[in-house]
């Protein structure tokens, strides 16, 4: 396999890999449509139908984006996706509104979520390579 070969496989197994919490998570919504509704409401949104079709179609799209980068847009499932991931740690984890030990396996939990933003990050910057 040549250089150039090699490195676009390892770019696509590598956005597989980095959105595949998103697309699993969003295929997981699909079959599991009330669970999803019931984060929502649990989460303290309102209409949380609209917000669980938003969720499932933000993992789903932007994912689709990342991995098939189709005509170099991956960058905006990149956006999509650290737009989403930035929302669900006030939304999802509010570390700061814990007591111990919750505060800090949640605030765990945003920290990997930041992680993931820079991935995303990558992500998007690869997004409209040449090689």
């Amino acid at each position: 396999m040549t250089n150039s070969k090699s490195f676009l496989l390892t770019l696509c197994l590598s956005r597989v890999l980095l959105t595949f919490f998103f697309w699993m998570a969003g295929v997981f919504g699909v079959f599991n449509f009330g669970v999803i509704v019931q984060e929502m409401a649990t989460a303290g949104l309102p209409w949380p139908v609209l917000f669980a079709v938003a969720t499932i179609l933000c993992q789903l799209c932007g994912s689709a984006l990342i991995i098939f980068n189709c005509a170099g847009y991956g960058w905006i499932g990149s956006v999509m996706l650290i737009v989403f991931t930035l929302l669900t740690i006030p939304v999802g984890h509010p570390f700061w509104t814990f007591s111990e030990p919750e505060r800090t396996q949640e605030f765990h939990i945003a920290l990997e979520h930041i992680t993931v933003i820079g991935g995303l990050i990558m992500s998007a910057l690869l997004s409209g390579h040449k090689r």
